[in-house]
């Protein structure tokens, strides 16, 4: 989500995602790879100032997450420069935290080493979420999300909003002592969503929910729409806030591809039936698919 949205009522689809036209229920997002012109500036920012771990350092690309899991990979393109003002691409990456106090650890160390980056913050009931823009210019949002009981539900709705977050507030309720000094830092968290800046939203919708088999969760008019696999609140999300009208994405710094984590190797053959069904062009090496939305943003879907 958007600090500075309207509230919404997420309307889950009816349709449960056991069924082939859906993707599995325990599908979830995989890492995040960028197109970076300053591989080690980026590199501190997100080691140092988001406070993940180098996991792997080959060549042009560096690898960082938390216990062994890859969120963001980085990849060396000087050739390349940032897009266009209005281009599609990434509106951010949504690194999930299991604990406030993680989260509130690697919102103290941006605060420390990189106050200029924040650009917000907000309490949307189901989460609470702080943002980011790298160096780069890529959005970054850091989360916490409450338990699924905690979610209020009526009539196959959940109540989200957006809500005032003090981030200093937040730190005194949940930074300790040892989180302030990294004790933190190897804590779990992964990619709990990612957004993206496309031209339109009905495009975006047939991609996603007809295609490639999201459940519809929430939509704001024909400025967004929000989607996810069993029942969370949004894996990915599509918006024209910056983009209204884009057209197929030129070659540019940012990003650089969306990895999709299905349960099994038959859920990602059924994927691959669907997108197939749907006319999408469809590269698949036996072990995973990949494809393109309508924006040329990149996708590839494997087994977790």
């Amino acid at each position: 989500m958007k600090p500075g949205t309207p509230e919404l009522s997420i309307h889950m689809n009816e349709r449960l995602a056991v069924y082939a036209d859906r993707l599995a229920a325990d599908t979830a997002m995989g890492a995040v790879t960028l197109l970076v012109g300053d591989l080690d500036g980026m590199t501190r920012y997100y080691r140092d100032v988001v406070t993940l771990q180098v996991l792997s350092a080959e060549g042009d690309t560096v690898t960082l997450g938390r216990s062994g899991r890859p969120i963001v990979v980085l990849t060396h393109d000087p050739a390349l420069r940032s897009a266009a003002p209005g281009s599609a691409g990434l509106f951010h990456t949504a690194i999930l935290f299991e604990t406030q106090a993680a989260l509130a650890a690697a919102l103290y160390s941006v605060a420390r080493h990189a106050p200029g980056t924040f650009t917000g913050s907000a309490d949307h009931l189901v989460s609470q979420a702080f943002y980011f823009t790298d160096p780069e210019g890529n959005g970054i949002e850091l989360y916490w999300d409450r338990a699924r009981t905690e979610w209020s539900w009526v009539h196959g709705h959940v109540e989200m909003a957006t809500l005032y977050l003090d981030p200093n507030r937040f730190l005194t309720d949940h930074l300790t002592e040892e989180a302030s000094g990294g004790a933190t830092a190897g804590d779990a968290a992964s990619v709990g969503h990612v957004h993206l800046s496309v031209g339109d939203v009905a495009t975006a919708r047939a991609f996603y929910v007809e295609a490639l088999g999201f459940d519809e969760t929430a939509t704001l008019g024909n400025q967004a729409v929000f989607v996810s696999a069993g029942g969370y609140h949004h894996h990915m999300a599509m918006n024209v806030w910056n983009s209204r009208g884009a057209g197929p994405r030129m070659p540019a710094l940012g990003l650089a591809r969306v990895n999709l984590a299905l349960p099994d190797t038959d859920a990602v053959g059924e994927l691959g039936e669907r997108l197939r069904h749907h006319g999408l062009a469809v590269r698949d090496d036996g072990r995973t698919l990949t494809f393109d939305d309508p924006w040329n943003n990149l996708l590839v879907a494997s087994s977790a």
